[in-house]
């Protein structure tokens, strides 16, 4: 396969460094980059000779002048920079006519997905997104298991993720529902889609809890009825993991067994650049129940603790941390 080349906007941020990395590992070639911070010295790694700037229109200039000047084509564009510019961003790639691979959420609000498909059936490019737990192994085995259980059944999920961060999460852009979509979209929208993939249609959303730390609701999915919690405040995380230092807990019990899939995420987006690469990578419209299920998520209204909700929300104490 011949080398491609890249560019990447938000080569600063987070998650930025697992895309370089793909990139390389892949075997193509990062040509330029742009992010408005310029703490970006991960790229002396991996690609020292890449094109960086600070702003768009030096960044999209150089994009246009080595394509005229050069005959330097730009296949993909990876974008890495916060949820609410990720819609923007991807028009420009599209526009370029160059592939573009967005990191979820792929946008933060539903109705902006259709215009993206009819946008990218006038050009002969794509955009894919990265929806790495549909490659992990656990969760591929989870699928298979479902599939090809029994027909009628129905099954019962309790899922709990608790990723812990500073003061800082609350100054920066993750911090503004705006711009993020809030909590359940920052940290939980790759679940929903993973519970998505393997259970089917969404038949019922209640949140039972929502703030800027912590949220918590129930969904039922053709196949399933999931109890789910997510948070970014320490205090959640189990007394005998704060011992050990940590400050992550992922679980996901089936009908009362958990599912481990602790470990594996490292080349997750490794993986995903293979696919996509080789043309299996995840679309536009297969984000969009994800992304519908987060954007009713931050909208709903508060349920009553009634009837199935998540175990961590049945004892006073909780209710108190985490509201």
């Amino acid at each position: 396969m011949n080398k491609k080349n890249f560019a990447i906007i938000g080569v600063g941020g987070y998650i930025a460094p697992r895309h370089i990395e793909a990139i390389k590992v892949t075997n193509n070639e990062l040509i330029a980059a742009l992010d408005k911070s310029d703490s970006v010295g991960i790229m002396d790694r991996y690609f020292p000779n890449a094109h960086f700037f600070t702003e768009f229109e030096r960044f999209d200039r150089h994009i246009e002048k080595i394509k005229r000047r050069d005959n330097v084509q730009l296949d993909y564009v990876s974008i890495c920079t916060p949820n609410y510019l990720h819609d923007a961003h991807i028009r420009m790639a599209l526009r370029r006519g160059t592939n573009a691979i967005c990191e979820k959420p792929l946008v933060v609000n539903p109705w902006n997905i259709d215009p993206l498909v009819e946008i990218e059936k006038e050009t002969d490019v794509k955009v894919s997104t990265i929806l790495q737990l549909r490659l992990h192994p656990s969760i591929i085995a989870l699928k298979k298991k479902v599939a090809e259980g029994p027909k009628d059944k129905i099954y019962d999920i309790d899922l709990t993720y608790l990723t812990s961060r500073g003061n800082w999460y609350h100054n920066s852009w993750k911090g503004d529902t705006s711009k993020s979509g809030g909590i359940a979209t920052n940290i939980g929208v790759h679940f929903y889609d993973m519970l998505s993939w393997i259970f089917g249609k969404v038949t019922t959303n209640k949140v039972h809890l929502l703030n800027t730390d912590s949220a918590s609701g129930y969904l039922e999915f053709e196949k399933a009825r999931v109890r789910w919690f997510l948070s970014i405040d320490y205090n959640n995380i189990p007394d005998a993991l704060k011992v050990q230092g940590q400050r992550t807990y992922r679980s996901i019990k089936l009908d009362g067994e958990e599912i481990e899939f602790s470990q594996g995420f490292t080349e997750l987006h490794i993986k995903s650049y293979q696919a996509i690469l080789n043309g299996k990578g995840f679309g536009l419209l297969e984000s969009k129940q994800s992304i519908e299920i987060v954007h009713d998520i931050r909208n709903a209204h508060i349920s009553a603790l009634q009837g199935d909700y998540h175990p961590l929300l049945k004892t006073d104490e909780n209710l108190y941390r985490v509201s």
